[in-house]
């Protein structure tokens, strides 16, 4: 399919990868604009295409997928999102003080059928809709962004976490497998960068809707103060800049709130925005900063990582994900490269950077969790 292409290029390589080809194209000078005929003959194109403007010309990089379509596992996918439709449901029915957090109690009441616990147990739906709402839009983020690149990837994976007594949320996220190379850093950036814009921009609504209908709590309430949940005991959640901004423009800024379940599962979604966004390993923020400064990637990483364990006294969790991180990374906090590291980012994609780092700050809480010891 180059052949109705050459005219129009100077000097091109191709590269076959397992899942699609590459062609990486010096456009002549005079259709680089383009001119209507170079236009013409990518509308002819049976793939995939982006400019690139680089030192020695402008670039066109074409891609094509060559394999059959993966066969996906359907089945496993929408079997993991009912288990984690189901595990956020009793999560929020505990929150709302319907349901006891005991696995005994959960199973029984599933196992039987009881009216009675089925009826309190779609009370936890506000907190489960939500959530895994915010949860699909991060992972659909990551899934659209990386087809529109023709890459091989698969649908998300979501990770239910069994019924376990006090603290429970009912998940513990989602995941999608990009199961091919990335051809340059413009794609890592998008890619990454794409699920927690998406996320975030459904979970700070959900936020704000949720303080409407939360219940304020009056000073020494056994309850505790700040923003509080039931997570099997009293606990207090951290702030961030957004949840702060978030209650002021709800009216409600220095009040004590035991939240409602959709506002949790807002918290929540940017509690998970913020953890993705760290600049580390494979994490979104690790894919950023690679995208934007491949030679400072692993530098920064063990940084922050460091960071990451000295915070650890602040909130224990921050030591338990650094432990995580480093498991599931194999002790290597390093990036695997890109098929075309040095391919320039296109100048626009620098405001996406300044939108991820934005992001971290307007996320991140030094202290997400805290339980009154009287409660613990």
């Amino acid at each position: 399919m180059i052949e109705v292409l050459e005219t129009y290029l100077i000097v091109w390589r191709t590269i076959a990868l397992r899942d699609r080809e590459v062609i990486d194209a010096l456009v002549d000078p005079s259709h680089a604009a383009p001119s209507p005929q170079l236009s013409a003959a990518l509308a002819q194109w049976p793939g995939e295409h982006y400019w690139s403007d680089e030192k020695d010309g402008r670039h066109l990089v074409l891609t094509r997928r060559t394999d059959t379509p993966h066969r996906e596992a359907w089945w496993v996918h929408a079997l993991l999102l009912v288990a984690t439709v189901l595990c956020t449901t009793y999560a929020g029915a505990v929150f709302r003080n319907a349901l006891e957090p005991s696995v005994m109690f959960a199973w029984e009441g599933l196992l039987t059928l009881d009216r009675e616990f089925l009826g309190k147990l779609l009370q936890g739906l506000t907190f489960s809709i939500p959530l895994v709402v915010i949860l699909l839009a991060h992972e659909l983020g990551h899934y659209f962004t990386a087809r529109r690149y023709d890459l091989d990837t698969s649908p998300p994976y979501f990770i239910p976490l069994p019924f376990l007594p006090g603290w429970f949320i009912g998940t513990l996220g989602a995941f999608i497998r990009l199961r091919t190379i990335l051809s340059d850093r413009r794609q890592l950036l998008d890619v990454g960068i794409a699920g927690p814009i998406a996320g975030f921009l459904i979970a700070v609504p959900a936020f704000w809707l949720g303080l409407r209908y939360s219940i304020p709590l009056p000073p020494g309430d056994p309850m505790g103060e700040g923003l509080v949940v039931r997570l099997g005991v009293p606990v207090e959640v951290g702030h961030s800049l957004v949840t702060l901004g978030v209650q002021y423009l709800a009216g409600l800024s220095g009040q004590s709130l035991e939240l409602h379940p959709i506002a949790f599962a807002g918290w929540f979604g940017i509690f998970v925005t913020m953890l993705n966004m760290l600049p580390i390993a494979q994490l979104d923020g690790g894919h950023i900063l690679y995208a934007a400064a491949p030679r400072w990637h692993a530098r920064v990483a063990i940084v922050f990582w460091g960071v990451l364990a000295l915070l650890g006294f602040l909130w224990l969790g921050w030591g338990v994900w650094a432990a995580l991180i480093l498991i599931l990374s194999r002790g290597q906090l390093r990036h695997p490269p890109v098929l075309d590291v040095y391919r320039p980012l296109p100048p626009g994609r620098r405001w996406l950077l300044l939108a991820a780092l934005i992001l971290f700050i307007l996320t991140f809480s030094p202290t997400p969790f805290k339980v009154d010891p009287i409660h613990s």
